[in-house]
């Protein structure tokens, strides 16, 4: 296990939520004390910068973007809640993606956050918080107070609870239009992909659209080191619900351990030995060293998207279990073989190819979750799980607003169950577990293969790996 420096960021830019202001901070700023340096900004629309154009996703990206540059920190976290999550992620991606501005970028604070997909909201719900924002202002002052006393799980102190409405009113009505409209609807998922910057996701146990598994569904897929904490009774607001419990989080958070990447499934001395020997030719010993190589755990999918993806590890995860670090990960093997377009050179004819179908099948099991669960797949204990993963092999998934029916499910499950088999048993630690001495008929002499000599019943070449008996499976 590696370990993160002591020394604190030297700062912790932070980004508020739709109709806050950087006053959310205060408290929580102070709680830090010297454990960072707390900038908090306002978002173009917002506080002090209500005036400030440009309410995209994007803009407000290139705008804070802007902000964090004039400052040139050598080591810097962002937190960013609700909204600000969503522009928090976009500087992320930017940031991992080598821009100069934004060197430096050591660590993600996500509360209550904006996923990179669509952000869960009813069309009700939407309409209605649209309608008031531009109304008279008795109406405006009396829906601004209900519209925070909505968003904590307990009432909050006079005093924050007056800034906390004051803030709503001076937001620009048409920022807060456009990202209701527009900013919170924008799809993120595909450029977001996969960040590799650890982060420490919070949510509120009485957030009813970003709790617990709004993050655990949309938000976590997009991460590769994440903690996940839960705030039991707290709403939406955390800075203002739970100062002083988000700033020892965070400054938990800077000081984690950083998990070491995990390392390849360990192939057994005798069998890595065979592999390099003359037994095995150049082109299958390759193949063979190309699977051992370890995975990568901010692998970015290409045909699926971060979420669907996220899904088809827990499919897995459900139909051959893997104990330990070193398991291989056997969705994204999968999903990198979609991608290459290769595979077994068939499929069922009621199916569309197999990155369609892989995708159309993993977003029908999420919309049979919802439909009888209220969250989606990831957020489902394993046995719920397990339900519906019987469901599809038996072809009685309920099927809700699906893009394939119960038999395309079934048909899909048989697929899936031979491409997990396939890929487990084509890694050569798989292999060594079972003993498998095939891959040694022959070397790149095609005049002098050696072949196999024993061929009586348990009779075994002196060559020929022994089962590894006692390993993880």
């Amino acid at each position: 296990m590696l370990h993160a420096s002591l020394d604190p960021p030297t700062t912790l830019f932070c980004l508020h939520f739709l109709g806050g202001s950087s006053r959310e901070w205060g408290e929580m700023t102070a709680s830090l004390g010297e454990a960072a340096t707390c900038i908090p900004f306002d978002l173009p629309g917002f506080g002090d910068a209500s005036s400030v154009s440009g309410t995209s996703v994007e803009a407000m990206a290139d705008h804070i973007a802007g902000r964090i540059s004039k400052f040139l920190p050598a080591r810097w976290w962002i937190a960013g809640h609700s909204m600000g999550a969503k522009v928090a992620l976009a500087l992320a991606r930017r940031a991992e993606d080598g821009d100069d501005r934004l060197a430096g970028l050591s660590g993600l604070i996500l509360l209550a956050g904006s996923p990179p997909s669509p952000e869960p909201m009813s069309d009700e719900k939407r309409q209605a918080m649209i309608a008031w924002i531009s109304a008279d202002e008795r109406t405006r002052q009396a829906e601004a107070g209900d519209f925070i006393d909505q968003n904590v799980g307990a009432p909050l102190k006079a005093s924050d609870r007056a800034q906390a409405v004051a803030d709503v009113l001076r937001a620009d009505p048409g920022a807060w239009t456009a990202w209701l409209e527009a900013g919170s609807r924008e799809d993120w998922c595909a450029c977001i992909g996969v960040l590799r910057t650890p982060a420490l996701v919070l949510s509120g146990s009485e957030d009813s659209d970003l709790g617990a598994a709004a993050q655990i569904c949309l938000m976590i897929p997009h991460l590769a080191d994440a903690r996940h904490v839960v705030l039991q009774g707290a709403g939406h607001l955390l800075p203002l619900e739970r100062p002083h419990a988000v700033a020892d989080l965070i400054r938990e958070e800077m000081v984690r351990p950083v998990e070491a990447s995990p390392g390849a499934v360990p192939v057994p001395a005798s069998y890595a030995d065979l592999i390099a020997s003359p037994r095995i030719n150049n082109r299958l010993r390759k193949a063979l060293v190309a699977r051992a190589e370890p995975d990568d755990p901010a692998y970015r999918p290409e045909v699926l998207n971060a979420l669907e993806l996220a899904s088809l590890r827990a499919i897995v995860d459900r139909v051959l279990p893997q104990d330990g670090r070193t398991a291989m990960d056997i969705g994204a093997r999968i999903e990198a073989r979609l991608a290459s377009g290769s595979g077994d050179g068939w499929r069922f004819a009621a199916l569309p190819a197999d990155p369609k179908a892989y995708a159309a099948a993993l977003r029908t099991i999420d919309a049979a979750a919802y439909a009888a669960h209220a969250v989606g797949f990831l957020a489902l204990p394993g046995s719920v799980q397990d339900s519906l993963v019987a469901a599809v092999a038996d072809a009685k998934l309920p099927i809700v607003g699906g893009e394939l029916d119960a038999a395309q499910m079934k048909l899909w499950f048989e697929d899936l169950r031979g491409d997990v088999v396939r890929t487990y048993l084509a890694h050569p630690a798989s292999l060594a577990r079972l003993g498998f001495g095939g891959i040694g008929a022959g070397g790149d002499d095609a005049a002098r293969l050696p072949g196999f000599v024993e061929f009586g019943i348990d009779a075994r070449e002196s060559w020929e790996p022994v089962a590894q008996a006692g390993e993880a499976r």
